[in-house]
Order: structure tokens, then C-alpha cells, then sequence
């Protein structure tokens, strides 16, 4: 399985086009002479304002991001959460259904597969950012996650990977970001560009090999199988989705700095767990090929 987020691509082209000014003076219709105008809005204020009022307006705080509409870390925080739980919920409920009926294991798989490679093109594209749409993304991936640990669970020979992946998982996250926020790990518009360069290549050979696996081309985990190619692959794999990571934050920790509508904070989580998922998944990879 392949990910990458161009949801963030599309996003960082949108916050470049696009303007979020503040509150500004409202426009009149008409005009006065400068004079009236001056002595008009000084008596029309002294009018229409106490002197409690006044201080009262003085005394309170300036409008922070929540009270315009902006997206704050905390908005993506619990966005990324709540799609976090969608996906674990459905994916544990998909454990359990495809251990009690195996029948049930390869519908789940390739539908929650191809479904999020489906949707996830057309969240990716939309002109506006559709929240049911990034929901439903969640849940597919659940299924999905859920029938492809179950079935590598299965497997005499694979036991343990499943929890060594998500450990793995976790570690890498912890480390991404602490790599990040201390600058360690560097993301800039040239490492942006190779990034996206690989990401595509590494795509479209995924799709690839998944149209031959399915036509019985190729068996196994693919290309390489588990030697040495098979290995390089993995870690090749695990090397992008890692790096999106550090994509995905400095992605979050652009759109507060420029003040990006509050609305983009579902989509800045869709992507953050777009690329835990496909880290998962090739860590999923690579721990069996190196039990094999």
C-alpha cells in the first residue's frame, strides 16, 4: 500500500493563492467633507458610547484565532483524534469479524483499499473541504487496516508483527516530531519537491505491483520478495512515510502561521492519518519479510 498526501500539496497551493485578511474598516456608501466626517464620528461616538462602555471594550482581550476562524494546533489536535478513533474503532471491530468468518477478509481488504484510493483522490481535488466524505475515509481505512492485520495475524509465522508494527508506529511519530520541532529533521521547498518526485514514483510502482499480484504475476510481498530487493524496498518505504510525517507538521504548522480558514483543520488531520496508516502498513511489510 502506497500513501502520500496531496491534501497537503493542495493546501499549501491554496494558502499561497489566497488571502485571510482581518477585520477591516466597513465600507460607506457615501462620503462627507473631511471636516463633518471628522466632527460627525467624534460626537456620534461620544453619543452612541458611555464611558463604561468604553473601558469595557478597552478591557477586553484582542480576537484570537478561535474567535476569527482560524485553525489552531488544538483544532487539529482533536480533529486527528477524533478521525484516529473512527479508524481504530471500525478497524478493531474489522479484527473481530474477519477472525470469526476468514470469508469476510479479502471484501474488507480490497474494498477498504481500493475505496480509500478512490476517495482519497477525490477529497484530495475538491474545491471544498467536505467533512461526511473525510469520515467516510476513516471508516474504509478502519476496514481495511483491520482485515489486513487480522489476516497477517493468521499466520503462524507472522505473530507478533502486527504489535511490532504498531509500537514501531508509534516510536517513529514520537521521534518525527521531536525531529521536527527541534529543526533535526529540515523540511523546505526542495526537499518538498523530492519528496513529491518520490512519492509519485513510489505510487505508481505500488499500483503496479498490485495489479500483478492480483493477475498472478508476481506472489508474496511483491517484487523482491523477502530478500535482500524485498528488504530495500520496505525500508524505502518506510523512509517516505516517515518523511511525510515531518511533511504533514511543517504542512499544520504552516496553515496557523498564515491564518488558514478553521475549515482546513479537517482536512490537515485527514492527512496526518493518512501517513500514520501507511506507516503502519510498510512497517507491517517489512517486519514479516524479515521474518521470512
Amino acid at each position: 500500500m502506497a500513501g502520500g498526501n496531496p491534501v497537503f500539496d493542495r493546501l499549501n497551493k491554496q494558502i499561497e493563492q489566497e488571502r485571510y485578511p482581518g477585520f477591516g474598516s466597513p465600507q460607506r456608501e457615501g462620503r462627507a467633507p473631511a471636516g463633518q466626517q471628522a466632527m460627525g464620528a467624534g460626537y456620534a461616538t461620544q453619543d452612541a458610547m458611555t464611558s463604561e462602555q468604553l473601558n469595557e471594550m478597552y478591557a477586553r482581550q484582542s480576537a484570537g484565532p478561535v474567535d476569527t476562524g482560524r485553525v489552531t494546533i488544538d483544532d487539529v489536535i482533536v480533529k486527528s483524534l477524533s478521525l484516529f478513533v473512527v479508524t481504530v474503532g471500525v478497524a478493531a471491530v474489522s479484527w473481530f469479524v474477519t477472525a470469526g468468518n476468514t470469508s469476510l477478509t479479502l471484501p474488507l481488504w480490497l474494498g477498504g483499499m481500493f475505496g480509500t484510493l478512490i476517495l482519497g483522490l477525490v477529497i484530495a481535488f475538491m474545491k471544498k473541504v467536505s467533512v461526511p466524505l473525510i469520515v467516510v475515509y476513516a471508516v474504509l481505512q478502519g476496514g481495511f487496516v483491520g482485515a489486513f492485520s487480522q489476516f497477517i495475524n493468521s499466520i503462524p509465522d507472522y505473530k507478533g508483527v502486527v504489535l511490532m508494527a504498531v509500537l514501531a508506529t508509534l516510536c517513529v511519530f514520537v521521534a518525527m516530531y521531536i525531529g521536527y520541532a527541534t529543526g533535526f529533521v529540515k523540511v523546505n521547498a526542495k526537499t518538498r519537491r523530492m519528496f513529491f518526485f518520490a512519492i509519485v514514483g513510489y505510487a505508481i510502482f505500488s499500483l503496479l505491483q498490485v495489479v500483478l499480484l492480483m493477475t498472478g504475476v508476481i506472489d508474496g510481498w511483491g517484487f523482491g520478495g523477502s530478500g535482500g530487493l524485498g528488504i530495500i524496498l520496505s525500508l524505502l518505504g518506510v523512509g517516505l512515510a516517515s518523511y511525510s510525517l515531518a511533511i504533514d507538521f511543517d504542512s499544520i504548522d504552516h496553515a496557523v502561521q498564515v491564518g488558514a480558514p478553521q475549515k482546513y483543520s479537517w482536512l490537515l488531520a485527514h492527512g496526518l492519518i493518512v501517513s500514520i496508516v501507511w506507516l503502519y502498513i510498510e512497517f507491517v511489510r517489512l517486519f514479516a519479510r524479515l521474518r521470512d
